[in-house]
């Protein structure tokens, strides 16, 4: 008896286990339970001194965008708005960022913010700036 009991007790345990690792009941991970928020991966850009690169920025963003229609319009258009955002800090890095000083995150979040409103052709989207960090290399 010792012996049929054993398969049958190992049988349900591996279904329990197979069920338990279903990643469609697995909770899905929130940054915050407000639905207007896109949170984008952050952007890492070179900082040059002197014409040789130094150091990375990263700046870490979301996006708040209460109008269900701009966030649908937000969220299709997402990978054009990552080009635009790393293009206008690759030149606000290249240009602006010195390794020596802290960046200017005010002008950082309003260059952000004016390319969020050229990109959505309207405003609406209100740019949240997560973290912004300096990190030199030498």
């Amino acid at each position: 008896m010792r012996s049929a009991i054993l398969p049958v007790a190992c049988s349900v345990a591996l279904l329990g286990a197979a069920a338990y690792a279903d990643e469609s009941t697995a909770p899905a991970h929130k940054i915050t339970q407000s639905k207007s928020f896109l949170m984008l991966e952050p952007f890492y850009t070179t900082v040059y001194d002197a014409g040789r690169p130094v150091g990375m920025l990263m700046v870490a963003i979301g996006l708040d965008v209460p109008d269900e229609s701009l966030r649908v319009q937000a969220d299709t258009g997402m990978p054009l708005l990552r080009d635009y955002y790393l293009r206008s800090l690759s030149s606000f890095a290249a240009t602006a960022v010195r390794p020596w000083q802290q960046p200017d995150v005010v002008e950082i979040a309003d260059r952000l913010q004016r390319v969020t409103d050229r990109a959505l052709h309207r405003p609406g989207a209100k740019v949240l700036l997560a973290q912004v960090a300096l990190r030199i290399s030498r």
